[in-house]
């Protein structure tokens, strides 16, 4: 029997090449791996030595040679080609274990491996014959299931198989992604790619999907980790797939309000209560006070460290399904779960972007850059008679940011750092503002109405000066503008025009 290995990451190499030698199996190696082997006192062939060819143009051909390809892609049931593989005098290969150069640690022309691939590919398409280990993990198992048959069964080279061409796979998307970041872009395709190569893998599985007859797991890039991956969970059940994407939408909204304390409460992906304040425990008050009664049941994300007066808030309030923090106080953690048992407490690190957004259609997918907020202030410009209060300035933009994270059509009443009122979801603008209205209940008289998108007649402008606001901040774009610029004027409101829409569906 025997096995090839050429590997970059060495962990393990030496022990699965000494327990291959101790049951009789021939090496063959190269550079660093036949190095690190020999070194070990384990007799090893180099590969050079295997194929009488000499190693060439600095290390890029090794293994590209017809006694190692050979010696792997030959079926041994075919006697054409066991009669070839003795007419020229090659040995076959029946394990091989590569892994590659780590190109998305160091991506670069010199990092993308050819022999590696070619080797691993082979063997794959071959594993009716071939074993192929691309990870440090198998090692030991492999080794075990060979001491104990002799072999390697048909079921473990297809699992190994099936492991090894999604390495090659994720590899070459690694590849195309860097060339796509490096390289100009195709201006006849825009900026966004011609095609879109990524790999993902199954981190765990979740307590459930969407809903409990659902299977779910969160997946993560190959090769990448997000904030996802350092969360750690202090109580409660496991998380499900809901509990993540609402999760994710809470941390995201809640470390977008700025530098002040903050608070972000989520119910099915939309905010029902946000608020920043001088300090945690009052921005958790307000932003439970905005609608506590979709507030039961929640996630709740703040950007401080929970400290005992925010936890004597909590108490007093709804439970939660989730908390997520950046850190607890000393004893908060106890506190908390002895009086609230069932609701998951996390602690995690600030969110991480991706580049682009996907969201999967039949037989495909949308691709768009990911949502962000790209026109500031000094972008916007108002539009009535009457200028913005500095206040109103502050509850204008406090209630845009908000906005841009409720699912359209999405109106938010908000003043001094709170939003009292927030309509999501709804199929006309018109009753969005009317839900937001009902929710407020004049808390918001004197602050802000924040419109996703351009308000389409003057209705809209009508219910948010009936709501008591004292500024709109709106995208416009309509071609009733004028129409709407009249209405504002006429309550003697404030509007401003941000030029952005921010729908959110």
């Amino acid at each position: 029997m025997r096995a090839l290995l050429s590997v970059f990451d060495k962990t393990g190499v030496v022990d699965l090449a000494r327990g291959l030698h101790e049951l009789g199996w021939e090496l063959i190696s190269s550079g660093g791996t036949a190095k690190a082997i020999g070194d070990a006192g384990i007799p090893v062939t180099d590969v050079a030595d295997h194929t009488g060819s000499p190693i060439m143009l600095g290390h890029r051909v090794v293994t590209l040679h017809p006694r190692i390809h050979g010696g792997i892609l030959a079926d041994r049931d075919d006697p054409e080609h066991q009669a070839d593989l003795a007419e020229h005098g090659i040995d076959p290969i029946d394990l091989v274990v590569v892994n590659l150069y780590p190109f998305r640690s160091e991506p670069g022309i010199e990092m993308i491996d050819i022999g590696g691939p070619t080797m691993v590919r082979a063997a794959a398409k071959n594993h009716a014959h071939v074993g192929v280990v691309v990870d440090p993990a198998d090692y030991a198992g492999v080794l075990d299931e060979i001491q104990r048959s002799g072999a390697l069964s048909a079921g473990t080279r297809r699992r190994l198989a099936r492991a090894a061409f999604a390495h090659t796979a994720a590899y070459d998307a690694a590849i195309v992604t860097w060339l796509d970041r490096t390289e100009p872009a195709d201006e006849s395709s825009g900026s966004l790619p011609d095609t879109v190569h990524f790999a993902i893998e199954r981190v765990h599985y979740l307590r459930y999907g969407e809903n409990p007859h659902q299977i779910g797991a969160r997946y993560r890039t190959i090769g990448a980790t997000s904030w996802w991956d350092d969360v750690e969970q202090h109580s409660g059940v496991a998380l499900s797939y809901l509990n993540l994407y609402d999760t994710d939408a809470a941390w995201r909204l809640v470390h977008d309000l700025g530098d002040q304390a903050a608070v972000a409460i989520i119910k099915h992906a939309n905010p029902c209560g946000a608020s920043v304040a001088d300090d945690l425990a009052t921005a958790y008050q307000q932003a439970f006070e905005c609608d506590a009664r979709s507030a039961f049941g929640g996630i709740v994300a703040v950007n401080r460290v929970i400290d005992d007066s925010t936890v004597e808030a909590m108490e007093a309030a709804a439970q939660a399904d989730v908390v997520i923090a950046p850190g607890y106080a000393d004893g908060v953690i106890d506190r908390l779960r002895n009086k609230r048992k069932n609701t998951r407490l996390l602690t995690a690190g600030a969110p991480t972007s991706d580049t682009l957004d996907f969201r999967q259609i039949g037989g495909g997918f949308l691709v768009q850059d990911a949502h962000h907020f790209a026109a500031g202030r000094d972008d916007w410009r108002v539009v009535t008679k009457r200028r913005p209060t500095d206040q109103e300035w502050a509850d204008a933009a406090f209630a845009w940011r908000v906005c841009g994270h409720v699912k359209s059509n999405a109106i938010v009443l908000a003043a001094n750092g709170t939003s009292w009122g927030i309509g999501a979801g709804q199929q006309n603008r018109v009753e969005s503002g009317e839900i937001a209205a009902t929710k407020a209940a004049g808390r918001a008289a004197g602050g802000a109405c924040a419109s996703d998108a351009f308000y389409p007649f003057r209705d809209g402008i009508d219910a948010a000066a009936a709501s008591g606001a004292g500024v709109i901040i709106q995208p416009g774009g309509s071609v009733r503008d004028e129409e709407c610029i009249a209405a504002a004027d006429e309550h003697g409101l404030a509007m401003i025009f941000t030029g952005e829409r921010h729908f959110l569906h």
